[in-house]
């Protein structure tokens, strides 16, 4: 009994004590929370005595000024930023086998057509026609005749003595013929559009068909007389050198551009070049009449009419403008600027003639950004005095501001529009804008029909451009240029069939053989060269290889290879990647 009552007694203890630890722990607890709410109650009392909310509402409008300006800031830095040059590098060298022209005695006399830009890129290509037929150039003649009637001469707009000294190791120039040749007899030829080598090697047996020791051929016209691809890398080269090199502007041009760029940065430290091509010829070439009145649109039918050397006289503006064809209005470019996030204070250079309509027009752009200049307003009455109706010497002094631009943008994509963006990438990836004029138009069709706020279109409009790279045709010439030929795994056959299975990467079919790793190699080197390569096929025997080299292709005994060939790559050094197939 004892030993029972014994243990009915020992967890009763257990019990009390237990409960006293509980009760204990509760009343502490309690009192904890009760100071807690004491001293929270009396925090709040001392701030309301001190006023200390003003503290509380100060510090969130603090952060979102902070974050304002830091926005601000990105934004800017997002507008002016200079874009990746993705490994592109300039490609003017002369390769190892390149040899010195010998003398001949045949010559070439060259009548350029067109405006700046157009005999600026003709004679460019009848340099390289030039070494190709191993012939002597004539200084060209520039185009006077054309919509400008510009009379300058070639020493007018170039400087002759550049142009003859920096290509005299490629080929013979002449200013003009001897006099004994004066009277001899010329061919009068219009060479084939875009022609290629073997067409220019075939046309050097005219100097066999005449049976003279002098021979003398007159080209027509000069303009798109070259073909752009297939054609030899010291060939492009020369082209290249020709064109950015020695085609460089008189001096009295160079220094009165370099005077009006100087003047322009004292304004602003930044600026765009708008080449706002809104200009009488243009429009009625192209048959847009949109936004104008109806006398405007009738002049604009009757010139069209009138110059005969324009083929296509029934336009119907409508098509034009949905598809894209048209210049961007006045109004419509400074929608574009303010949509992308440039300030109304951004100084803006307008690269171009006279606008059709004068005020009546440009008041829509100046109305958005109101701090526009144009040359006439950076130079003084005397300093355009030798330059007035000499149209392709003023366009000479505003491709010279667009180069130097921090940022240019065209209106429409014409020959100056094409020529000052390469020139730009040529000399170091500078910042162009291209509108996407068809998207465009549908933005502000939807404005005018108000479906879309003007101040609503930031957002399509920045989507729009964010997403612009690097186009492959630009990628044609005076870069490294990306090309890729395959060789077969067995001598007799080819490395695919029509059959086989194939799969993609970055536009390049390959066969499946090749591993996954092998695959994201390829993809990742063809992403980075943003140039798409195209194959050709041949018959070697051995493993596929890419061959990444500067300056030509390394040669290879054996192996099925794809070659990354020319000069569009982004490594210094040479890599070789052997991919083994099954």
């Amino acid at each position: 009994m004892v030993n029972r009552r014994g243990r009915r007694h020992l967890p009763l203890s257990r019990h009390r004590k237990s409960s006293f630890f509980s009760i204990t722990l509760y009343v502490i607890l309690i009192f904890s929370l009760s100071i807690f709410t004491f001293l929270l109650y009396s925090s709040d009392v001392l701030q309301e005595d001190n006023k200390v909310p003003l503290l509380r509402v100060e510090k969130p409008k603090i952060n979102k000024v902070m974050s304002s300006v830091a926005g601000a800031l990105l934004l800017d830095d997002q507008l002016w930023k200079t874009p990746s040059g993705l490994g592109l590098r300039q490609c003017v060298k002369r390769t190892s086998r390149y040899r010195a022209t010998p003398v001949s005695d045949h010559y070439i006399t060259v009548k350029s057509n067109g405006g700046l830009n157009q005999m600026r890129t003709g004679i460019a290509d009848m340099v390289a026609v030039a070494r190709i037929m191993n012939a002597t150039l004539v200084i060209p003649q520039l185009d006077k005749s054309s919509f400008w009637q510009d009379s300058s001469t070639f020493s007018n707009i170039f400087d002759e003595a550049h142009f003859i000294k920096s290509l005299e190791n490629d080929v013979r120039i002449v200013n003009k013929l001897p006099k004994e040749l004066e009277s001899l007899p010329r061919a009068r030829k219009h060479f084939t559009s875009w022609g290629g080598l073997g067409y220019y090697e075939e046309m050097t047996t005219l100097w066999k068909e005449y049976q003279a020791s002098y021979f003398i051929i007159h080209v027509a016209k000069s303009d798109s007389r070259l073909a752009n691809n297939d054609l030899p890398l010291d060939i492009q080269r020369l082209r290249c050198r020709a064109l950015y090199h020695a085609l460089r502007f008189s001096p009295s041009i160079e220094s009165l551009g370099k005077k009006l760029v100087e003047r322009l940065r004292s304004r602003a430290q930044r600026y765009i070049a708008l080449h706002l091509r809104y200009e009488k010829d243009m429009l009625s070439f192209t048959g847009c009449t949109y936004g104008l009145t109806a006398a405007e649109s009738e002049e604009l039918r009757t010139m069209r009419e009138k110059t005969s050397h324009w083929k296509v006289k029934n336009i119907n503006p409508t098509e034009q403008r949905d598809a894209g064809l048209c210049p961007l209005t006045p109004k419509e470019v400074g929608i574009f600027l303010k949509a992308l996030g440039y300030p109304p204070s951004t100084l803006i250079y307008i690269a171009a003639g006279e606008i059709y309509g004068g005020d009546s027009h440009l008041s829509e752009l100046t109305s958005r950004f109101p701090n526009i200049v144009s040359k006439e307003m950076l130079a003084t009455t005397k300093e355009l005095k030798d330059f007035s109706n000499h149209a392709s010497q003023t366009a000479a002094l505003d491709y010279i501001i667009s180069i130097e631009s921090d940022i240019f943008v065209p209106s429409h994509s014409g020959n100056m529009a094409r020529a000052v963006e390469g020139h730009r990438r040529f000399l170091g990836h500078r910042k162009t804008i291209t509108p996407d004029r068809k998207s465009l138009v549908q933005l502000f069709d939807q404005m005018e029909g108000g479906q879309l706020e003007e101040s609503s279109l930031s957002l399509p409009v920045m989507q729009l451009h964010r997403q612009s790279k690097l186009r492959i045709g630009d990628c044609k010439v005076c870069f490294w240029h990306l090309q890729v030929r395959w060789t077969s795994e067995e001598r007799k056959q080819p490395f695919w069939n029509q059959g086989q299975s194939t799969t993609a990467a970055g536009g390049i079919l390959l066969p499946k053989s090749i591993s996954r790793m092998h695959m994201q190699i390829i993809r990742w080197k063809l992403r980075r060269s943003q140039c798409r390569p195209s194959y050709r096929p041949s018959r070697e025997v051995g493993q596929c290889r890419i061959s990444v080299e500067r300056g030509g292709v390394r040669r290879r005994r054996n192996g099925a290879k794809m070659e990354l060939l020319g000069c569009f790559s982004r490594w210094r050094r040479k890599r070789n990647f052997i991919f083994k197939t099954n």
